[in-house]
């Protein structure tokens, strides 16, 4: 190093050369001791991750040298707000009593969304739900860290460059919410100073400020370099001029480009520097969004020109070609330098070893990146990193990992809501919001922590059991609803064991209080987990999450709405992550951009570059407009995409690089990443060349079945006599002569699709048709002791004993209770006119040709002249004369052969007359209708009466004959206009055939 102390001692380590393992093999032979190794030295890191990082290169560099055994230098950390990191002992002594203790950040959370909503109150704004509420008290939170980082003072929010922009050009929106925004830190400062507290933000400031202070009044004896600290809040970056300063200090960044020439350099922007006393500090032009412009920023309020940073001549194990450093500075040249691009020596356009690789999808592009990690293992001693901001893909190639019982650590970790422990309690908290729904109730009783070990068998079959019941619309709420179920289902033992680990958790008022709903939460899972909930490092991360909340919930009187706790909680959840403990694949590293800065490996694949990941979508802060932060002197929100675009230029110096992409993702097409655009454009038409194609292959190889696959053939199966042999229901013979594979699934196989949980009654035609049917069986059986009955009256009553969604009672209601009023009328003038109801819902069956035939008629008349009516209730259309004609409505014919040929219950005659009673609109506007399925009137088509029955009871016979008694066998969709169910179009697996059974009829029409 350069011992002149007229220059502060600041250098740049360049991509290619491997930040940490290019820092090591200079600090080594300048501070190693005989004796003492480097314990003299003093790292100041930026994080613990970083830490890590450097001592790794400092075993694998002892490795290298064949040294048994080294002294590791002292490490400490300057700590980072968004890894949730604190200052190292160094920085932050325990002796620290002049500086005054931070604010718990989970206290301050919550007591920011109290004063918020008192806040609100007071300005007689619309006070959003507690969940919103906490969001925008965490959003609130970061925005104060983001100025209280800045050194931007509470008062300064009414100087006059923002009071100018107020009584200016601002919206009435943002006005509003800067008002908010100083009135509510008002208040929150106020209560800080009662209790002798700062922020966290605040703290390290003054931290910061002590150890600058106390460095430059008495230097250490002992060496102090700053290594990869790149943050450039001004506190921080008047500590690392000091350190720069000192006699044996050395600030040394990564990847600072000292080849850009000063028009680019100037290009970049203000970056913290006016150009005039008392000017703006951030122009609205400045390049945020360039790798250099955080670099810039630190060197001006560090007071540092660019040109007294020196390079730092090591480099490490595995590094890459000095020219990959000048295609780095080319490949992010700002918008007018890129114009050189044009004239760009093939030197500085150089990107040997990296390869770019798009997907059709996010499946193929992790199944590509974990074959990439797979071959690199091969090679002895070769290190693998997998850098992407996207934690869906880093898992998916987690899994695939698997396959080859690889096993690699996420370092980004993945979020408490996601593990088991926290989707276990959030289900739960989610089953007390939604008042036992059935859908989280079974999710959280089913969760794989529920009753672990020998139990657990049985603890399922009776909740399948109950399940079974539970399916279709949602019932009333409340537990007896849900007794009502087990009992049906035959669990009502195990349901009452069920009933007290869940009471307790479902809260009694609107509100509740966030602690006691944790306490009751928290009970509910032991009971129904045991320890099983906190056992693994989910677990334990779950037990810090509650145990932090509660008290912090408890003290400040924290409460939410009922329906509110799950996404209160959930919303907690995604700040947390959980790490893997070690004990993964020494040579795999699978990092997200904020683990991955510093670190190095011999192939790294960046993996997820698409618009919107890597870079991410900048967020706008919901409370300040961008042009006060830019009048504070706060960088914009694009400052962060800097960030991005500046982890990306250190991962491509690595030796061996990998850019892949997917063209999809879960929402459609994607957009290449900006980073990549401009990789392509520097490539040029030679971009071709850099393409990786073989992982892709390999990976479209690697699933795909060996051999020639049959193509899967139309299903007609040929049951045993034995098994054809069944009795036929009066609604299945239509489906058995049109689509015979339907009766076989269902009436051989038995087979029954089941009904959703929680399903929409609105829009289900068959649930809306029950109702109608049990509204009608109850008043014609009330009609029996008391002729007058009102049939509305029934209906309330029937309709209350189900939980309606209120679309369907605010909607259908209405209508069916028109339909009902004219059946009455309807049957009202009948039994006037001689017709008289004898038989509602009566089940009757007969004997045709060896063959049982049974159904239930909805109603049976005896009219004038002694004959019988068949009628059935429909809550829509009927079905036509046509379809009756053509054997696709063969309901009411075969319940006359039965009255004819059997009996309903000893009722017997001739059936005459045979009628649907539509509930649905008619055509003079009102509701109800009666259609007659044959030929009459002035209908085109059908049958005549004459002609029913006989056409039935043929259709009868032919189904005995060829199906029942015969060998025909039960083909799938046998006749394609028939308008069955779609229940069995899986089984069938349709779509395999169909299109190539009507490429066939095409083809021979």
């Amino acid at each position: 190093m350069n011992t002149d102390r007229h220059h502060p001692q600041v250098y740049s380590i360049a991509a290619h050369r491997g930040f940490a393992d290019a820092l090591v093999a200079g600090l080594v032979p300048r501070y190693a001791d005989p004796d003492f190794g480097l314990s003299r030295l003093t790292l100041l890191l930026p994080s613990s991750r970083a830490a890590r990082t450097i001592s790794e290169a400092f075993i694998r560099l002892s490795g290298e040298m064949g040294v048994p055994g080294m002294l590791m230098p002292r490490m400490a950390i300057v700590g980072d707000l968004d890894l949730d990191e604190t200052l190292g002992p160094l920085i932050d002594p325990l002796g620290a009593s002049d500086i005054p203790p931070a604010v718990e950040p989970t206290r301050r959370w919550l007591e920011l969304a109290e004063l918020l909503r008192i806040e609100m109150e007071a300005q007689s704004r619309t006070v959003p739900g507690s969940a919103a509420l906490l969001r925008l008290a965490r959003e609130m939170a970061a925005t104060m860290d983001r100025l209280l980082v800045e050194e931007i003072a509470p008062d300064e929010l009414l100087s006059d460059r923002v009071l100018d922009l107020l009584a200016g050009s601002l919206s009435q929106h943002w006005q509003d919410s800067i008002r908010l925004f100083a009135r509510v830190q008002a208040r929150w400062l106020a209560h800080l100073q009662e209790r002798g507290n700062v922020d966290t933000a605040t703290r390290r400031n003054l931290l910061f400020h002590r150890a600058a202070k106390r460095w430059r009044e008495q230097p250490p004896e002992t060496p102090i370099i700053a290594a990869g600290v790149t943050s450039a809040a001004p506190a921080l970056a008047r500590l690392l001029r000091v350190i720069a300063d000192l006699p044996q200090g050395a600030v040394i960044l990564p990847d600072l480009d000292l080849t850009m020439d000063d028009a680019a350099w100037d290009e970049l922007g203000l970056a913290g520097q006016s150009d005039e006393p008392g000017g703006p500090v951030f122009a609205r032009g400045d390049a945020l969004t360039h790798p250099q412009y955080h670099l810039k920023l630190l060197l001006n309020r560090m007071g540092v020109n660019r040109e007294e940073v020196q390079p730092w001549h090591r480099k490490g194990i595995g590094a890459a070609p000095w020219q990959r450093s000048h295609a780095i500075s080319s490949l992010f040249l700002p918008p007018e330098a890129s114009k050189v691009w044009v004239d760009l020596p093939a030197e500085k356009r150089r990107l040997a070893g990296v390869r770019l690789m798009t997907a059709p999808n996010g499946e193929s592009e992790a199944q590509a990146v974990a074959l990439l990690v797979r071959e690199a293992l091969e090679q002895p001693g070769k290190r693998v990193a997998v850098i992407t901001p996207d934690r869906v893909l880093a898992r998916r190639v987690v899994r695939h990992l698997e396959r080859w019982n690889i096993a690699a650590d996420d370092s980004a970790g993945t979020p408490l809501h996601l593990t088991a422990a926290g989707r276990f309690l959030l289900q739960l908290a989610e089953l007390a919001s939604e008042d036992l729904a059935p859908v989280e109730l079974i999710a959280a009783l089913a969760h794989p922590l529920v009753k672990r070990g020998e139990e657990r068998r049985a603890w399922l079959e009776n909740l399948r059991a109950f399940e079974r019941r539970l399916r279709g619309p949602r019932p009333a709420p409340g537990f007896e609803p849900l007794a009502r179920l087990a009992a049906r289902a035959g669990v009502a033992e195990w349901w009452e064991g069920v009933v007290p680990l869940l009471e307790a958790m479902i809260p009694e008022t609107p509100e509740v209080a966030l602690a006691d709903a944790l306490d009751s939460l928290i009970l509910a899972a032991e009971a129904l987990a045991g320890e099983e909930i906190w056992a693994k490092e989910d677990g334990r991360a779950l037990s810090r999450f509650v145990e932090d909340i509660r008290a912090e919930a408890r003290a400040a009187g924290t409460v939410v709405e009922r329906g509110d706790l799950h996404a209160a909680l959930r919303d907690a959840m995604e700040q947390i992550a959980v790490r893997p403990p070690y004990g993964g694949h020494p040579r795999i590293a699978i990092y997200g951009l904020l683990e991955s800065r510093m670190t190095r490996a011999d192939l790294v694949i960046c993996a997820g570059l698409n618009e919107g990941t890597w870079p991410g979508v900048p967020g706008s802060d919901p409370l300040l407009a961008p042009a006060i932060l830019r009048a504070l002197g706060v960088p914009g929100s694009d400052f962060r995409i800097g960030l991005a675009a500046h982890d990306l230029a250190g991962a491509l110096g690595a030796p061996e690089v990998v850019l892949s992409r997917a063209e999809r993702d879960i929402d459609g097409p994607a957009i290449p990443s900006r980073f990549l655009l401009r990789i392509e454009a520097l490539l040029g038409e030679n971009a071709g060349q850099y393409r990786e194609t073989r992982a892709l292959e390999f990976g479209n190889e690697i699933d795909k079945a060996k051999g020639e696959i049959a193509p899967y053939a139309r299903p007609k199966p040929d049951p045993d006599a034995e098994l054809r042999d069944v009795p036929i229901k009066v609604t299945a013979l239509d489906r058995l002569l049109g689509d015979p594979y339907q009766f076989y699934a269902s009436e051989i196989l038995h087979l029954r699709s089941l009904d959703p949980l929680d399903a929409d009654p609105y829009s289900d035609p068959a649930f809306k048709g029950t109702l109608a049917h049990a509204v009608l069986e109850r008043w014609h059986k009330a009609r029996k002791t008391d002729p007058a009955a009102a049939i509305l009256p029934v209906a309330e009553e029937v309709l209350g004993e189900h939980n309606l969604h209120p679309l369907m009672t605010g909607l259908w209601k209405p209508r069916l209770f028109a339909a009902l009023e004219w059946v009455a009328e309807e049957i009202a003038a009948q039994e006037g006119a001689g017709r008289e109801v004898v038989a509602v819902e009566q089940k009757g069956s007969m004997e045709y040709q060896g063959v049982r035939v049974y159904g239930r008629a909805d109603r049976i008349d005896r009219m004038p002249d002694g004959s019988l009516a068949i009628v059935d209730y429909k809550t829509g259309k009927p079905p036509s004369a046509a379809q009756a004609e053509a054997g696709f409505a063969l309901q009411l014919g075969l319940q006359g052969l039965i009255a004819r040929e059997g009996d309903f219950g000893g009722l017997s005659g001739e059936a005459a007359a045979f009628e649907y009673w539509s509930l649905a609109k008619n055509k003079e506007g009102g509701f109800g209708y009666v259609d007659v399925p044959m030929k009459v009137g002035n209908k085109k088509s059908g049958l005549l009466p004459e002609e029913f029955l006989p056409a039935h009871e043929e259709f009868l016979a032919r189904a005995i004959r060829d199906y029942i008694k015969g060998r025909e066998p039960f083909t799938a969709r046998l006749n394609p206009n028939y308008p069955g169910y779609d229940d069995y179009d899986q089984l069938m697996r349709l779509e395999e055939w169909l299109i190539r059974l009507a490429d066939s009829e095409g083809e021979s029409e």
